[in-house]
């Protein structure tokens, strides 16, 4: 009997305690639960010749590097220690070239000989041979599965099955730098596109692009390359044709798979900007590659092309063209 009042007595006890307290017990019990199954320990992060350690912990046997200690991953510029190389102009890209387009002179350079990933620069290069090849730029093609981005696993507005004018694929693949468009333009090439990849190829040796190779038409894989000094020759070349000039520097576009309209803007803000005028142009980006541009834009009554590779930072290509353009309004350089 009594064991059974002191039973009664602890319950008792229990229910008019403060929940406050009970529940500070309960947290109390519950930290230390969790701190018998964390243990730091460190790691060591093997990146090319590079090696960073940071500290880890696990979690219930899991391991999970916190937000803070997360590294960026290198750039094939990194790699080759290009962001060792000084500028006058204190410039974030690894690589810039500026030429004259008339006289063909070099107004600024650095690195401009090393052959680097372009990422959707590469999309000059689709244009030049889709509108080259003279296919019918009023043919409705499809996007398929075949058009699914396997190498960075990417997304796009265009789902499985819409369909547009070779045109308008151009377009946005151009101005919005449409992944799946650029796909299926290459697709789409008598030959499909292993034959338009090889077309690449060719124009690229025709041109006297040496330092420049392309595997795919829409830039996500890192095995596309080219100097800077390569891509002023695309770029010329690309200028030739009055609708990848067109194309390249709308700012907006409308299109209308399967009766649906999606608008589309331009990937690079200065083509909107009143103190810019930009004849042509082309942004991109992966990991391996940066932040690139190409451009070619009058500065001072002057037709200039601009190249900028692996850049840092969302904006730091845009403002590596700014400080090219006050340097070249300030010191005008002579041609």
């Amino acid at each position: 009997m009594a064991k059974f009042f002191r039973q009664i007595l602890a319950i008792f006890t229990v229910a008019i305690l403060p929940v406050s307290l009970v529940a500070a017990a309960t947290t109390q019990a519950h930290k230390s639960t969790i701190k018998k199954q964390i243990v730091h320990k460190k790691v060591h992060i093997k990146l090319s010749s590079a090696k960073v350690v940071k500290r880890y912990a696990v979690i219930n046997g899991k391991h999970v590097i916190p937000a803070h200690l997360m590294i960026e991953r290198l750039s094939a510029g990194d790699i080759a220690g290009l962001k060792h190389a000084d500028d006058p102009l204190d410039l974030q890209s690894n690589v810039a070239f500026v030429v004259d387009q008339s006289s063909s002179q070099v107004l600024f350079e650095k690195n401009s000989h090393v052959s680097l990933p372009i990422a959707s620069i590469t999309k000059l290069m689709t244009s030049l041979v889709v509108v080259e090849s003279n296919q019918n730029m009023s043919e409705i093609i499809e996007v398929t599965t075949e058009d699914l981005d396997r190498e960075k696993g990417t997304g796009s507005r265009l789902v499985i099955g819409a369909k547009l004018s070779r045109a308008d694929m151009l377009h946005i693949a151009l101005m919005s730098s449409e992944n799946r468009a650029a796909s299926a333009l290459g697709r789409n090439y008598v030959g499909g596109l292993p034959a338009f990849v090889a077309a690449m190829n060719a124009k690229a040796k025709q041109l006297g692009m040496t330092d420049t190779r392309y595997v795919d038409s829409s830039g996500l894989s890192s095995q596309n390359v080219a100097s800077a000094r390569d891509l002023v020759k695309l770029i010329n070349a690309a200028y030739l044709h009055p609708v990848i000039r067109e194309y390249s520097t709308d700012s907006k576009y409308v299109v209308n798979p399967n009766g649906r309209p999606l608008q589309y803007s331009t990937t690079n803000k200065l083509v909107s900007s009143p103190g810019w005028e930009i004849g042509l142009q082309k942004t991109g980006y992966i990991s391996e590659a940066g932040r690139c541009l190409v451009m070619q834009a009058m500065i001072e009554g002057r037709a200039v092309v601009m190249v900028f590779l692996d850049s840092k930072g969302k904006y730091s290509r845009l403002a590596d063209a700014g400080r090219i353009r006050k340097w070249l309004e300030t010191l005008k350089p002579q041609a």
